[in-house]
């Protein structure tokens, strides 16, 4: 059921992914990377990770803004990927790689941080994905999570748009899903209406 559920999510966002960059989305999400940047702590030449990356923005912005950052980014759709890698100016200090959050291509302890922007509420098995983040993030390292939120009294809200449904999570479900990973939840932070900003970090 599951790899139905990825298979139709990758197709449905192949086909977005002409398109994906239209005025509103652009203007959205450069809102939200520019208010989650705010928040952003990284070391000397870290090594990032962008999770669901799309057409690559985020990283764009990282690595304008941190000039010494190597980054990967990793998505499910190739088409996403595609238009990520024909706009990408920075060379070899960004790469994207497909991949499944489930189960990342990536060794233990390889980041210094993880990025995860309105993507989260598509994964059909959340508390997997924290797992590999965690696998994935060094001692130390932040995960930081920005999606859309509800209200603990509303519970895991699912709704329609993408094959599967998306699934938005409260803050206190934020931070058990991060406990249960091995995570400390830092702080939640709103950047726009309801895209809410969870900063957790892993022990050292």
């Amino acid at each position: 059921m599951t790899s139905h559920v990825f298979h139709n999510k990758q197709k449905f966002f192949d086909r977005w992914a002409p398109n994906y960059d239209c005025l509103f989305t652009t203007i959205f999400y450069q809102a939200v990377h520019k208010r989650m940047l705010e928040y952003v702590e990284l070391p000397h030449q870290p090594h990032v990770l962008d999770l669901g990356c799309g057409t690559g923005r985020l990283l764009h912005r990282l690595a304008t803004q941190f000039p010494s950052l190597q980054g990967t980014g990793l998505d499910l759709s190739t088409e996403m990927l595609r238009q990520a890698q024909q706009r990408n100016p920075y060379g070899t200090r960004l790469t994207y790689r497909q991949g499944n959050a489930e189960s990342m291509p990536f060794a233990e302890g390889e980041f210094d941080a993880v990025f995860n922007t309105i993507s989260f509420l598509h994964y059909p098995n959340p508390q997997q994905v924290v797992l590999e983040v965690n696998r994935v993030l060094r001692p130390g390292g932040r995960f930081y999570l920005a999606d859309h939120t509800v209200r603990e009294e509303m519970g895991d809200r699912l709704f329609g748009f993408s094959p599967g449904g998306i699934r938005c999570y409260s803050p206190q479900r934020r931070e058990q899903l991060g406990a249960q990973a091995g995570f400390e939840c830092l702080g939640h932070y709103y950047l726009l209406g309801s895209v809410l900003l969870t900063i957790f970090g892993k022990p050292i």
